[in-house]
């Protein structure tokens, strides 16, 4: 018999991708379907959750098809997801009550305000390692519950269901029979204790949320049911064995295993993720203590730092102002731009994230002059990634100096924007030969839980293949005044800085 394959489902913010891999972490099959996407007013981001489900089928269904035609062994299936991102829907049909709450909305923003000034941020940051911000789960949970006619009441007979995707994808694929996630999705709600590994009373208490909503926690690799609305080759169904959020599962893609290793995911935005180990640490720098992944109820932690715009801001430059045709013409724009133009763009379209949680900075662009080009834009909207991944590698060097950065996501097949961020951060990045480490993440759970892989050291052996290394190369004094140039414009659109605020909701 043929060795196994796994099919990751990859559910991000602006589409859903199946990608099948091969046991050595090959991709040999991708299907991907966007969705659309939802502004019903200023900072408010929303989904339809049953669109989200459709897409995930086709895209599921589409790579099984190619399995069944190409004679393929599908060992199991793993679920990563945007992380954060809300839905409630109903016990009984499965319908969501509202579309889903995605996690860049900053509709909650005064009610996080509420929390800080009441001086709860600390206690709740020394339960779930997270701060009081509308990027999180609970507020928008409450937010539902509180709009939507009847449904707080609903929720406390247990009428009505609480998940992140991966939980709303999961109870749908098992035809309702598994309620469910991970600890690394928990981990991201504000209701989890991450040391005690279990819902917390008194925060389901002052989020108002009831317990009944909640899904039960499983490890990262666990026994998620059967998948029965696909349709595996050979027939039976297909069980699903892994469950991450997309950043952590990232970190698993990059075998990110050892504490001090760190890895960095490119897309709508972007994430940093350093490994821990079995402490969960406190930040000084305002960034946050989550679960990496828990395995054999052993869990691993992360300190993470959040990059709410990365992609966000060339997309916004081509649909929004025409200034490329797509994303991959960005790199040879950037080449063509002035070096070091004097421009400018902070991306903060829904505020900014670590380590300034400002919900109410928004973008700007400085340093333009009569001969700006278009060109100039798009570097400096490829810069502007650079410079807030730089913002949280120093928030994290309190905590040690990595040897190198991982990084993986679509912007990292840019090898304009992957030197520019080496000579910025003044450390080697790597990418490896498979960008797509989010979905592979979620193929080795999967493989772990169904005897695909023996163990995490057998997952890490198969990524020590070479990576594309961009090792600094910039003038000391050119970069300091780079970075002295982006401070500068980040500090002109800080709420508190003498930039704009967004307006009250």
């Amino acid at each position: 018999m043929s060795d196994p394959y796994l099919l990751a489902l990859d559910q991000g913010t602006t589409s859903t991708r199946a990608i099948l891999f091969d046991r050595g972490g090959r991709a040999a099959y991708t299907a991907q379907r966007e969705f659309a996407q939802h502004y019903p007013g200023n900072g408010l981001v929303e989904h339809d959750a049953g669109e989200i489900l459709q897409t995930a089928l086709a895209v599921c269904g589409e790579t099984l098809e190619y399995a069944a035609r190409s004679s393929l062994q599908v060992a199991a299936l793993g679920i990563t997801n945007q992380r954060e991102t809300t839905v409630v829907w109903e016990r009984q049909s499965g319908r969501p009550v509202h579309r889903a709450i995605v996690w860049q909305d900053r509709r909650t923003a005064a009610v996080c305000e509420d929390i800080r000034a009441r001086g709860l941020e600390a206690d709740i940051a020394r339960r779930t390692g997270l701060l009081a911000d509308p990027y999180f789960s609970a507020t928008k949970i409450a937010w539902i519950l509180d709009h939507v006619p009847g449904a707080r009441l609903r929720a406390e007979r247990g009428e009505l269901l609480f998940g992140t995707t991966d939980c709303y994808l999961v109870w749908h694929l098992s035809g309702g029979r598994v309620h469910a996630t991970d600890a690394s999705n928990a981990s991201r709600t504000l209701l989890f204790d991450i040391r005690a590994q279990e819902w917390d009373p008194l925060l389901l208490e002052r989020f108002r949320v009831p317990r009944a909503m909640l899904p039960e926690v499983r490890d990262s690799a666990a026994d998620y049911g059967e998948a029965v609305l696909l349709r595996p080759p050979g027939g039976g169904r297909l069980p699903i064995r892994g469950v991450a959020g997309d950043q952590q599962a990232a970190a698993i893609g990059q075998a990110c295993f050892r504490p001090g290793m760190i890895k960095g995911t490119y897309g709508t935005g972007c994430f940093l993720l350093m490994n821990t180990g079995a402490e969960a640490v406190a930040s000084g720098s305002r960034l946050l203590s989550t679960v990496a992944y828990r395995l054999g109820g052993e869990t691993c932690y992360a300190l993470e730092g959040a990059i709410f715009n990365a992609g966000t801001a060339v997309q916004w430059l081509r649909d929004q102002l025409g200034l490329l045709r797509s994303a991959g013409d960005s790199e040879a724009l950037a080449r063509r731009a002035r070096d070091h133009s004097g421009v400018y763009l902070v991306p903060a379209f829904t505020g900014l994230g670590a380590p300034h949680w400002d919900a109410h900075a928004r973008g700007g662009i400085f340093g333009l002059t009569r001969d700006s080009s278009a060109a100039d834009l798009v570097r400096a909207a490829l810069e502007a990634a650079c410079y807030q991944t730089l913002d949280l590698v120093s928030a994290m060097a309190e905590f040690g100096r990595p040897e190198s950065l991982r990084v993986d996501g679509g912007m990292a097949a840019n090898d304009w924007l992957l030197q520019f961020l080496a000579d910025i951060l003044e450390l080697p990045v790597e990418r490896p030969r498979q960008i797509e480490t989010t979905a592979l993440g979620a193929a080795y759970l999967a493989g772990l839980q169904s005897g695909v892989y023996a163990d995490l050291e057998e997952i890490a052996a198969s990524q020590r293949e070479a990576r594309r290394r961009f090792t600094p190369a910039m003038d000391g004094e050119l970069r300091r005044r780079l970075v002295g140039g982006w401070a500068e414009a980040v500090r002109r659109v800080r709420s508190d800085g003498g930039g704009p605020r967004a307006p009250a909701d």
